[in-house]
């Protein structure tokens, strides 16, 4: 049986370190500088990870009969004495399937590489209950199958909360509770299989990779649902109940809608894309921006939250809720707060993708 995780990415250090621990934070360490910096020679490997040559050359060695890197000759410029050969991630490498199941079109899954780019892309219309399960795993095993290289492991972001075995202990709008989603993609497909929360692994991707404050942005996303990510110092929050950003679940009508968890007029029922689309008019979608505003006042305020970023389709996004939304925050906020805080959209259709390859990728290789 192949590996099963969840969205966690550190622990503590517990006990004694095994040698075979050692090995694989060395081989950590040349990976995320190769990641990092780009081709390098042993020689420079050694002198920026602080491991010896001998060291070096074993794991590079090691690392080429897995086709995780290539060497691909010697630096251009070089003359003088035997040149020496640069070590680079393979265009071989294994690459990672993913899932996004956060939009309300459907099911959206990819093949991504190493490098977070996505080499091809498929989808599958949302479904809910026992089916969505099964229908994720054809999506999953098609992807599979279309992958050009061996397959490291599988990725999904899913709203809901999710457990650090990979359960989804309750996502409403997919209709599932306690539902053993790592454990059961693992059993059918064979590979190893992380499962994260969508909000908080856009959150990641976005600190990591995007525009935006990589110590702590709040990530709203958008889609059949709405799901709020929070990093503190980079890292995601969960909290203890594994529930930390539910901010679509949020009561703001009592007397509204009724809400796929059992509750009445959570925010979910006004914001997510369906509820924005059956809006209509500018006037409404601005009352829905307004409540936006109202839920995340007192999250950036008590958190010292700078950067907020909303994730879904910015044709119902952006003008009147986005203006309505930034326009509560200022107006309900400290004004030191008001005066610093940036609410934006980002339209990158492919973060939830690329946060839960970065999920497998980190728990495989160590790299980040």
């Amino acid at each position: 049986m192949n590996s099963v995780t969840s969205t966690t990415v550190t622990r503590r250090a517990v006990g004694k370190v095994r040698p075979a621990d050692t090995r694989r934070h060395h081989r950590t360490l040349l990976l995320q500088h190769l990641m990092d910096h780009g081709p390098t020679t042993r020689a420079d490997l050694a002198r920026e990870t602080g491991l010896t040559r001998v060291t070096v050359s074993d794991l590079v060695a090691e690392m080429l009969q897995e086709s995780l890197v290539d060497d691909i000759g010697a630096r251009p410029g070089t003359h003088l004495g035997k040149p020496a050969t640069l070590v680079a991630i393979s265009k071989d490498a294994p690459v990672i399937v993913a899932v996004d199941l956060s939009d309300d079109s459907g099911f959206d899954g990819a093949v991504v590489d190493l490098h977070g780019q996505v080499l091809l892309r498929e989808q599958a219309p949302f479904t809910r209950g026992a089916d969505a399960v099964d229908d994720l795993s054809t999506l999953v095993a098609r992807l599979v199958e279309r992958a050009p290289r061996r397959v490291l492991g599988i990725g999904v972001g899913t709203p809901g909360i999710i457990d650090d075995a990979g359960v989804v202990l309750q996502a409403p709008n997919l209709a599932w509770e306690d539902v053993p989603l790592a454990a059961t993609l693992a059993e059918r497909h064979g590979l190893p299989v992380c499962v994260g929360n969508d909000a908080n692994i856009a959150a990641v991707a976005e600190g990591a990779f995007g525009d935006g404050d990589d110590a702590g942005p709040l990530m709203v996303t958008i889609g059949q649902g709405v799901g709020g990510g929070i990093l503190v110092d980079g890292h995601p929050v969960a909290g203890p109940l594994r529930s930390a950003g539910e901010i679509g679940h949020i009561v703001v009508d009592p007397d509204g809608a009724a809400c796929a968890c059992g509750n009445r007029g959570c925010l979910e029922t006004l914001l997510s894309a369906p509820a924005l689309r059956a809006a209509g008019s500018d006037e409404a979608r601005r009352h829905v921006g307004d409540l936006l505003g109202s839920v995340l006042t007192p999250i950036v305020t008590t958190l010292g939250i700078a950067d907020v970023v909303l994730h879904g389709p910015t044709d119902l996004l952006d003008g009147p809720v986005l203006e309505a939304a930034r326009a509560a925050v200022a107006r309900q906020s400290l004004p030191f707060v008001a005066q610093r805080i940036r609410i934006r959209l980002v339209a990158h259709d492919e973060l939830v993708l690329t946060g839960a390859a970065a999920l497998v990728r980190h728990r495989e290789l160590g790299v980040v």
